[in-house]
């Protein structure tokens, strides 16, 4: 097992091997999905989340040994990328990757400090009484700005991937989860609107979005808005006739 640690945790090694070691019998379950688990557990006095992703297929193994860093890797090195540009994300301890004698990848883990938060985008999609929601969309779109001027495409950006924070007198803090699919590019102003596609937009919201956008941006909300609502609206009918392709498939 090949360890990566944070140099702020690097006397906490032996600790974060023995965490991973006992991944599955021990710590809180989070998620459990089809590739990837998500466990807490503490490390010393303090909570951190341990992300698993399973041992990939024989040519993604080969794929991920030799031509391309791996998701625990990436998860790393963008939480500190992401870091380093003032843009929150859960903190980034270490990452593992079990390799056998041939250097293929087998398990992998990332460990990052466990963020304690009230909301995600989600709830606010689907509740149009949310209190203080335009407010939220608003600190929302700068986040997002801010992320798009450090040259941050975040391509898994959907509604459960944006952690929120109340503070006092009407302010929410914003963190990044779930990092492993990202470029870091100059985006043009089609890209930027294309990176909200996934939240699953109302009407209403688009407006508010591509509103503060322009603000920020200087661009004009009437052109945003436009792009935004094609951007938004294609995305659902994508999605909305996969759904109904694979139940008509599944009744055959």
């Amino acid at each position: 097992m090949r360890i990566i640690t944070h140099p702020k945790y690097k006397e906490s090694e032996k600790a974060l091997l023995q965490l991973v070691n006992a991944f599955f019998s021990e710590g809180n379950l989070i998620v459990k999905g089809s590739r990837n688990t998500i466990k807490s557990n503490v490390l010393g006095e303090e909570k951190v989340n341990i992300k698993y992703f399973k041992r990939p297929g024989a040519l993604k193994s080969v794929i991920y040994s030799f031509f391309r860093s791996t998701k625990a890797k990436r998860s790393f090195n963008y939480a500190n990328y992401l870091l380093k540009h003032n843009i929150p994300t859960p903190f980034p301890i270490a990452y593992m990757e079990e390799r056998s004698g041939l250097g293929l990848l087998g398990d992998s883990y990332y460990v990052s400090q466990q963020i304690d938060y009230d909301f995600t985008i989600r709830e606010l999609i689907h509740d149009p009484l949310f209190p203080d929601r335009n407010s939220i969309l608003e600190q929302f779109a700068a986040f997002t700005f801010k992320m798009h001027q450090a040259n941050v495409n975040f391509l898994d950006h959907s509604p459960g991937n944006t952690l929120i924070i109340k503070r006092d007198a009407g302010r929410y803090d914003f963190y990044l989860i779930d990092l492993n699919r990202m470029k870091f590019e100059n985006l043009s102003v089609e890209a930027r609107m294309d990176n909200f596609k996934k939240m699953w937009l109302s009407k209403t919201m688009v407006k508010v979005i591509a509103k503060k956008y322009a603000e920020l941006s200087g661009q004009p909300e009437e052109k945003l808005h436009k792009i935004l609502l094609e951007k938004t609206l294609d995305f659902k009918r994508k999605i909305t006739k996969k759904k109904w392709l694979k139940r008509k498939l599944k009744r055959k």
